[in-house]
């Protein structure tokens, strides 16, 4: 009888740490998505895990601080459809070693895509801006804008409250400049110095986006156009259609175009 004196081995050392992490997330308790939740964590580098209605829907890393990249998806989150925060739930690991040749949240995100896991990742939700020329592509069935889209409803509380009090009307530039810092979601827009001579009368009903947006296009001048997509908005000085657009805001009124 002969016996074999040496066979092949292959080590995967990238497979090992995979491991070592998912065993080690695995081990704690997901905490609901809540902004104190976020702040009690030290600002550190680390790999973290998000969780719907206690599946396993994404994780991500954060390259010097886990609280401050967690608090980025909270805000996303907050500012959609079809979805709450009372749903979501997260776990981190702290990694402060010099893991940037292996990527641990690739090691990661394999791991769990062969367990049919994480189908947020490549689907779109950890994009930020995803630039101009994306705002003319179709966003597909299975994309978390199209089945997330952005809340149109989100309440803008306290939008120029103070204004309210001892001013009767600000520039447009102003109220464009403070809609886009209380959004949840991307409004990009082209700025134009004539908007500092435009006033627009303050009113304590911008208590929502669409009616700060309405508020807004009702003094555009001709041409311009403020356009809801699945996952942000964007304004510019052409009255165009986009495939994947749900609504239009134009000084002749308001355009639903995506049921």
């Amino acid at each position: 009888m002969s016996l074999e004196n040496h066979a092949e081995f292959k080590l995967s050392i990238t497979k090992a740490l995979g491991d070592q992490l998912a065993d080690a997330l695995k081990e704690l308790t997901p905490a609901p998505l809540t902004v104190e939740g976020i702040r009690s964590l030290r600002p550190l580098p680390g790999v973290y895990q998000l969780y719907k209605d206690d599946d396993l829907v994404y994780v991500g890393k954060a390259d010097r601080s886990l609280p401050q990249r967690i608090e980025k998806h909270y805000r996303k989150i907050s500012g959609r459809t079809n979805i709450s925060l009372d749903q979501m739930a997260f776990t981190c690991l702290y990694v402060d070693e010099d893991f940037g040749a292996v990527a641990p949240e690739r090691l990661l995100i394999n791991r769990h895509r062969g367990q049919g896991e994480v189908p947020w990742n490549y689907n779109g939700f950890g994009n930020n801006d995803p630039g101009k020329r994306r705002d003319t592509t179709e966003v597909e069935e299975g994309h978390f804008d199209h089945e997330h889209p952005i809340n149109l409803e989100y309440q803008l509380t306290g939008l120029l409250a103070e204004r309210t009090l001892t001013e009767e009307t600000v520039p447009l530039s102003t109220l464009l400049q403070e809609a886009k810092a209380q959004l949840p979601y991307v409004f990009r827009y082209q700025a134009s110095k004539e908007f500092d001579d435009i006033d627009v009368e303050l009113s304590n009903t911008y208590a929502t986006a669409d009616e700060t947006l309405k508020a807004i296009a009702a003094r555009l001048p001709d041409k311009w156009q403020i356009t809801a997509l699945p996952g942000y908005l964007i304004m510019y000085p052409k009255a165009e259609d986009y495939p994947s657009a749900r609504r239009y805001y134009r000084n002749t009124g308001v355009v639903d175009v995506w049921q």
